[in-house]
């Protein structure tokens, strides 16, 4: 039988007194490419880090493949990659790959570092350089190549796209659609839905605290009776674009 990788039910969450997460259920299944979409400040980060036991939740049970979050061995399936990620500035990347491969209890192979640079984009004469000389895009490349190489079940990203350029976007969804054939599972936010389209079985529009929508991209479009994802999400948010009459 299938587990499920993560399951939330009915999460609050609130920071000063102002709800975030307002009775979230989720539900991730083994195997399966699932995104959460929204706004800045709709509570994806937040949704993320009470997943992680980052913070304290108020209400709710969180369980990931089945292990409630809160305990350690919930997390040893899983990598994870946030938003804004700074490696240690005084490590090379070779030096950084191989600290988290020994956290991780994952061989580090140049042939296997060699095989997922190519599919970021990523120089291997990035290896010999100090971490704290890479632009965004080489230091978010070099954060996903991490995850990558640490042969978890569950990847569990904050907006990966962020800092990359087409190319690296377009080498990086060709490695996760292969990666997804081997059984991968994929949670991750995002603002672009054209990703979501091209990589995701599932997804839920998060808006104030709030799910909207979970379902396919193609089932999104169907219930709001339009024609692309982008659309559906304009009405599940009660955004709607005016009317090119009223222009």
């Amino acid at each position: 039988m299938t587990k499920n990788a993560i399951d939330i039910k009915r999460l609050y969450k609130g920071f000063k007194g102002q709800a975030v997460l307002k009775g979230v259920d989720l539900l991730v299944k083994q195997g399966e490419y699932f995104g959460l979409v929204g706004m800045n400040g709709a509570g994806k980060t937040t949704l993320i880090k009470s997943l992680l036991d980052f913070c304290h939740i108020d209400q709710g049970e969180i369980h990931i493949f089945d292990a409630s979050h809160r305990q350690t061995q919930a997390r040893r399936h899983l990598a994870f990659l946030p938003e804004r990620f700074v490696p240690p500035y005084y490590l090379t990347g070779r030096e950084f790959l191989r600290y988290m491969a020994r956290l991780h209890g994952v061989s580090f192979r140049r042939e296997d570092v060699e095989r997922v640079f190519h599919h970021l984009d990523l120089d291997l004469a990035a290896l010999s350089k100090p971490v704290r000389t890479y632009s965004k895009g080489m230091a978010q490349k070099l954060g996903l190549a991490t995850c990558f190489l640490s042969s978890r079940d569950l990847l569990v990203l904050d907006e990966p796209m962020s800092g990359l350029d087409p190319k690296a976007r377009a080498l990086f969804k060709d490695y996760l659609l292969a990666a997804k054939e081997k059984g991968q599972t994929l949670f991750f936010t995002t603002h672009l839905l054209n990703d979501v389209e091209s990589l995701c079985d599932r997804l839920a529009i998060l808006h104030q605290g709030e799910v909207r929508f979970i379902g396919s991209p193609a089932q999104c479009c169907e219930d709001y009776a339009v024609a692309n994802l982008e659309q559906a999400y304009l009405k599940a948010i009660g955004a709607e674009r005016p009317l090119e009459s009223a222009a």
